[in-house]
């Protein structure tokens, strides 16, 4: 399904951006390897927003390449499922503590065997190493939480075991909007509306009807396509509920987190972060399908912060983009926060009055009336052509031994 960009521009170091983003990758695992051993203070999250740049696309991190609807919860009555009642078909994604495999019940009926489910698996003394408790915690909670709504993967059931704990998932089998945008280099300002309207209505949800969660890692690698081309959002490992202060302002929050050309310069700054960073990425990303390429990029991500800072948005001679599109960009991408679309008085209302979302039937969209411009090659419901293919055998075997079990597993109890 993977479909290599060929391009005749020529930009930083000769690459283009897609390109960029791959060579930074290995640079900035050793960078990360590095920081870990010489810096062991160093907050978990600055470490996971370098090496969210893995394997040429960012593709690797497990928990944002997979997850669809299946047609109805997985219905354990009497108990929690356990690992055994479920026949592993193949591997969707891999990651640093993670992976995520395409399973289907191992009993029942003949109709419940067919149904299949993506099963997040995550290594406890990963987890554990990385400090990334309260992130599963948090994940795991929010994906409860929103789980029903149209655009977002849906949690069916989460377990454990001795070492490790499980997410099942939806299987969405489209795979990573990414993928697509590769493939035609860049969308057509109908097909960047039609992505960009569903994503909205996510952001419109997350923020305003579930207490101000803010995703904090919008990228088309964390966008899925459904069998009717329609989004949905995975990887909630950052989302965090913010909550609101008694002025009815949202909480901020410090945590560096996020992948850098979609950080909005508060985070870089330190200067306490909203929900308002998911409107500023969505710029960044529909800039992205209208270009192919996001407007701060450098094989140094220090470079990209700096950039993301100092510099406005430009936009290329080619392709031509609406004066409209423009403008919804330039509007999400502020540095005033306070001056934002999307994080002014009027919230996604503002948003969607915008006039580049002009004659769009918000009803219309939540109802998904209409499939996606892009349909997925799909040739049964656990088809996974869509998803690369990745060693099923695991690396790293460390043990979550007796003492590790003593003090920790009070965190994985509820799980």
């Amino acid at each position: 399904m993977a479909a290599t960009v060929a391009s005749s521009h020529s930009f930083g170091g000769g690459l283009h951006p897609l390109q960029a983003k791959g060579l930074l990758a290995a640079a900035q695992q050793r960078q990360q390897q590095q920081q870990a051993q010489s810096q062991p203070q160093l907050h978990p999250c600055m470490l996971w927003q370098h090496n969210s740049y893995q394997n040429h696309q960012r593709r690797n991190d497990p928990s944002q390449t997979q997850q669809n609807n299946t047609g109805g919860g997985f219905e354990m009555a009497t108990r929690k499922p356990q690992l055994s009642d479920f026949h592993r078909i193949r591997t969707l994604g891999t990651g640093t503590f993670a992976r995520v495999v395409l399973v289907r019940p191992a009993n029942g009926t003949d109709i419940d065997r067919q149904k299949v489910y993506a099963l997040k698996i995550l290594r406890k003394t990963e987890v554990i190493r990385l400090k990334q408790i309260d992130h599963v915690r948090h994940e795991r909670q929010i994906l409860k939480d929103v789980t029903g709504h149209p655009f977002i993967t849906s949690l069916q059931a989460s377990f454990a075991d001795r070492d490790f704990l499980y997410l099942l998932l939806d299987y969405i089998p489209g795979g990573e909007l990414f993928t697509y945008l590769r493939k035609h280099r860049r969308f057509d300002e109908e097909m960047a509306r039609f992505y960009a309207a569903e994503i909205v209505l996510v952001l419109e949800y997350l923020h305003e009807k579930q207490g101000g969660i803010a995703y904090r890692d919008m990228k088309p690698e964390n966008v899925l396509l459904d069998a009717d081309g329609h989004i949905k959002l995975v990887d909630f490992g950052f989302a965090k509920r913010m909550g609101y202060k008694d002025d009815e302002h949202p909480v901020e929050t410090y945590t560096l987190c996020g992948t850098p050309e979609y950080l909005a310069p508060e985070v870089i700054q330190n200067k306490g972060h909203t929900t308002a960073v998911d409107w500023w990425a969505l710029g960044i990303l529909i800039y992205e399908f209208l270009t192919g390429y996001p407007p701060f990029y450098h094989n140094n991500p220090l470079e990209i912060y700096r950039q993301i800072v100092e510099k406005p948005v430009l936009f290329p001679a080619t392709p031509a983009i609406s004066e409209e599109a423009k403008d919804i960009i330039r509007s999400f991408c502020t540095v005033d926060r306070s001056m934002r679309l999307g994080n002014m008085s009027g919230g996604a209302a503002r948003v969607k009055a915008h006039p580049w979302f002009k004659g769009v039937d918000w009803e219309a969209v939540e109802q998904k009336r209409h499939k996606g411009p892009i349909i997925p090659h799909l040739s049964h419901p656990g088809d996974a052509s869509c998803f690369d293919v990745y060693p099923e055998q695991d690396v790293n075997n460390e043990a979550y031994t007796d003492e590790m079990f003593a003090k920790y597993e009070k965190y994985f109890e509820d799980f």
